[in-house]
């Protein structure tokens, strides 16, 4: 099969292209060149993270891999058997850092329910760290809302890392996926509930309640059970973080605030409840962070899926954009970039 060239500088440009590239490569079993690699940001090519998934990808694929160096900005990646089983995958051993295992995960996850035995994988790196889905979200929101599509599995948390010293580790369990389903999200129901973590690792106590009792002031107005649970997180770093599940009728939604020095545990909760609250009064099904992260499941599945977002953001885009790459799946986008829309999978 001829090799697909992906341009990775195309819409927001950054490492989602390359885990979504990955995975439908090794789902499909189809080679791909993957150029200008972050070209546009502020350091291009693989960080720690991208070079692990590279890595993860290449390991349950047995895959011939050219390129795949710290700052290179072109991989070859030719895929050969997906396979199931036990893996570790550790961003550290690229380079210690606090590089986001749920990216990692990101790039696998999909890839390994297509394998014919059961996986489970051991990840380490960072757990809550800035411009990636947190642990508490891929367990909470991601997991549940994507079993919806087909996939079966479960993360586990067994230590927590954050920036910049990282060392988090988590379990996750993949076993194959018996069918691809459509799935229609347009409307989210009734709120029932609203489950909240104030965590903080290593820092003083009165933080973990500070946030707690902000989160209490903040959410006392929308009439629904409210759940708080305050956790000290084991870990070799310090770090806060504010956690907050929507669970509705039909859907859920995820907010997480990070901490960080000289930034008031009061802020950090109220950027958690801002978010969610903007989310409550768009009346739509999906929040703008699950949005991108559906469209590979959408794509997986036959038959027309749809849902309603928040907020058509340029990573939801860029997703389509590389799926439309590898199938002939047609999307309708109905809806301006940061506005809230509907995302259609038209059946073909």
């Amino acid at each position: 099969m001829n090799t697909l060239d992906i341009d990775g500088d195309y819409g927001e440009g950054g490492g989602q292209i390359l885990r979504s590239s990955l995975s439908l490569s090794a789902i499909l079993n189809r080679p791909i060149r993957i150029n200008r690699i972050r070209a546009g940001r502020q350091t291009p090519g693989l960080a720690p993270q991208h070079l692990t998934s590279i890595n993860a990808v290449a390991a349950i694929t047995d895959a011939e891999v050219i390129g795949g160096a710290l700052g290179s900005q072109t991989v070859t990646f030719r895929p050969r058997q997906i396979c199931g089983g036990e893996y570790t995958f550790d961003v550290a051993d690229v380079r210690p850092s606090a590089g986001a295992l749920s990216l990692v995960f990101q790039s696998i996850a999909l890839p390994l329910s297509y394998a014919n035995i059961p996986s489970t994988i051991t990840l380490r790196g960072g757990t809550h760290v800035s411009w990636s889905p947190t642990v508490h979200y891929l367990q909470g929101i991601f997991m549940p809302m994507a079993a919806k599509f087909g996939l079966r599995g479960s993360i586990q948390l067994n230590r927590w890392g954050w920036f910049p010293k990282g060392g988090g580790e988590v379990m996750a369990k993949i076993k194959p996926t018996e069918d691809w389903r459509a799935v229609a999200l347009k409307d989210r129901g009734k709120l029932r509930a609203i489950h909240a973590v104030s965590a903080a690792s290593n820092l003083p106590e009165h933080i973990i309640d500070r946030q707690r009792n902000q989160i209490q002031n903040r959410l006392a107005r929308w009439n629904c059970p409210v759940t708080i649970e305050p956790v000290k997180g084991n870990a070799i770093g310090q770090g806060s973080l504010v956690f907050l599940k929507a669970e509705f009728e039909n859907t859920k939604a995820g907010f997480s605030a990070l901490g960080r020095r000289g930034k008031r545990a009061e802020r950090v909760a109220d950027e958690a409840c801002n978010a969610l609250e903007n989310f409550l009064v768009s009346d739509t099904a999906i929040d703008p962070h699950l949005g991108d992260q559906l469209i590979l499941p959408m794509a997986l599945a036959t038959g027309e899926s749809r849902f309603t977002t928040s907020r058509v953001t340029r990573h939801l885009t860029t997703n389509i954009w590389l799926v439309q790459q590898f199938l002939p799946d047609r999307f309708e986008v109905n809806g301006a970039e940061n506005e809230p829309g509907e995302i259609i999978k038209v059946e073909t």
